[in-house]
């Protein structure tokens, strides 16, 4: 009797621990908040288009969630404007420029003028699957959950065209549940197990990512000029700040590679200098002429060099 009691007991035990889920994720520490503080300063504006689902696991579904976190992360390294996702689908309705992560660099380059970006990323979800794993002993059952995906990532320079930075990462995600006598171990699959893969795999491009188009000077678009105004689209949210001092560029006709035939870069011509005056709008700011010609909309303005 004694035996069986302790037996009971035991049982009720493992009971109580193992019918708790434990999960695991294998994924990049997020950046402490001195690095956040010390990546500080004028931000890029970057767009990120819907990746594109490869596998035949969770069709659309997928695209938009990696999208999603991918966003997210790089509003959190407070490096970037990320413009929304909203606004890149109703311009690639608007304009038939292609399906969601399926895009090439050229279509993205084009999306990217038109938005006032500076880069934008496009992503595929390359592989994608899950298997659940199970043991059964005397009194005791377990089940492991385990989520395994590759994603692939392109930045795209919306100047050129160029791929800036390309990569691949995986991602693995695991819950284990345990109980007594089959208790605890009939729960369904768990669809959160996807977010948190997908998320492993893609917070590894991150710093990758601010590296690769911090490389690039920073840069922003007239708007607009009207009388000895000149509209920037970039002010407080961006980093801009009033006094800043500024170049104008007129952007002219691509460069290619002989050899190759790729956009290598554009032919630039100095406009004028500008000083920032005071913001407008949600992102906006106001400069004045302060040496040179007035630039014209659509012109680029960049730090001025000291």
């Amino acid at each position: 009797m004694n035996h069986l009691k302790c037996i009971l007991n035991l049982s009720l035990v493992v009971l109580i621990a193992g019918c708790s889920p434990s999960t695991t994720v294998k994924q990049k520490q997020p950046m402490t908040q001195d690095e956040n503080k010390a990546m500080a300063g004028l931000k890029r504006r970057i767009g990120v288009v819907d990746f594109q689902n490869k596998t035949t696991y969770g069709a659309n579904r997928l695209g938009t969630s990696a999208s999603d976190i991918l966003i997210t992360e790089l509003a959190k390294s407070n490096r970037f404007i990320v413009v929304e996702r909203d606004k890149l689908d109703k311009l690639m309705e608007e304009q038939k420029l292609g399906m969601s992560g399926a895009i090439d660099p050229g279509t993205a380059a084009k999306m990217g003028k038109i938005l006032g970006l500076n880069a934008i990323v496009t992503g595929a979800i390359s592989q994608f699957g899950q298997q659940t794993e199970g043991s059964e002993y005397l009194v005791t059952q377990s089940k492991n959950q385990v989520v395994k995906c590759a994603v692939d990532i392109r930045v795209v320079d919306v100047e050129t065209g160029q791929v800036l930075y390309a990569d691949s990462g995986a991602g693995l995600a695991r819950k284990h549940t345990g109980g007594v006598f089959g208790l605890g171990t009939r729960a369904g699959y768990d669809e959160t197990l996807e977010g948190e893969a997908l998320r492993a795999a893609i917070v590894k491009f991150v710093n990758n990512i601010v590296t690769q188009v911090s490389k690039k000077p920073w840069s922003c678009r007239v708007a607009d000029v009207e009388g000895q105004s000149v509209y920037l689209n970039a002010g407080h949210n961006s980093g801009l700040e009033i006094g800043q001092k500024l170049t104008a560029f007129h952007i002219g006709r691509p460069i290619k590679d002989p050899a190759s035939g790729l956009v290598i870069g554009n032919t630039e011509t100095k406009v004028g200098d500008l000083k920032v005056v005071r913001y407008f709008g949600d992102d906006g700011s106001v400069a004045d002429l302060a040496g040179g010609t007035m630039p014209s909309a659509g012109d680029l303005a960049r730090v001025k060099e000291d």
